[in-house]
């Protein structure tokens, strides 16, 4: 199937890991050019060598190093990633990651952290990305979100809050920038095979006095599907999402949890 990616720049916040970087290894197969945004510059080096490891595909990845806390470092990543592969076609967010805190460890400064992590991250490069693709009349925006924005959970409430705000923004950057040839939708993934899974196992098992190894059992015996997703899952999904193939999918968020939690 073509899903038509080939040679559009597909620019990946949180590209230099986990599910971004399964996303970017996606695109690059599907004939895109990639620009991966990290914080760490050695992480961006480590996470290019991967995708070149099978093959040279230096002239298809590019990599900048930017604090997306911060709005005038997003912008300074956006211009350099839109001055060496052009405009941005489609925005791929998986940046940024509330810390999985229990609740009586919780404090004034862990909130603000959570919306610092994993909102702002996302809205300081989705606000101009949008408007520029919406001057273009065409883009897509897929936000990997987290089901924790949908489901309230005791030693995830801060990033789960800052998951609930990105679905309400994902749903109405569709309604607002449709009519100018953008589509914006997201995925929630549930326990995926990264390096943030052992933060949360940490967290569950010190607000459950057991260890991360019981932690990580007894998550895997809720799954349905009896077992975790592995990274290259959710970015198969989230390809789909940002190709020609989904032209009518815009508002959406996906759940990907593995039917662990039973919502309509």
């Amino acid at each position: 199937m073509d899903l038509q990616l080939a040679q559009k720049h597909v620019l990946i916040t949180g590209g230099s890991k986990g599910i971004g970087l399964a996303c970017a290894e996606a695109f690059l197969q599907e004939g895109a050019r990639v620009t991966l945004v990290s914080r760490d510059p050695a992480n961006l080096t480590q996470g290019a060598a991967k995708l070149n490891a099978s093959a040279d595909r230096s002239a298809s990845i590019f990599t900048v190093s930017a604090n997306l806390r911060d709005p005038v470092d997003a912008v300074r990543a956006l211009d350099a990633a839109e001055k060496h592969f052009g405009p941005v076609d489609v925005l791929v967010n998986s940046a940024g990651a509330a810390k999985r805190t229990p609740a009586a460890e919780l404090t004034p400064e862990a909130w603000q952290d959570a919306m610092q992590a994993k909102y702002f991250t996302y809205i300081h490069m989705m606000d101009p990305v949008v408007k520029r693709m919406a001057a273009r009349q065409c883009g897509v925006i897929v936000n990997v979100i987290g089901q924790g924005g949908k489901v309230a959970n005791p030693i995830h409430m801060p990033g789960g809050a800052a998951n609930a705000a990105l679905m309400l923004v994902t749903a109405g950057m569709a309604a607002a920038y449709g009519a100018q040839g953008v589509r914006v939708t997201a995925v929630n993934p549930g326990l995926t095979l990264t390096d943030r899974l052992q933060e949360g196992l940490n967290a569950e098992a010190r607000a459950g006095g057991i260890s991360p190894e019981e932690a990580l059992a007894r998550s895997s015996a809720k799954l349905p599907l009896g077992r975790i997703a592995r990274p290259e899952e959710i970015a198969d999904t989230v390809v789909y999402l940002a190709s020609a193939r989904a032209s009518y999918v815009t508002g959406a968020t996906l759940a990907m949890d593995g039917a662990v939690t039973p919502l309509i």
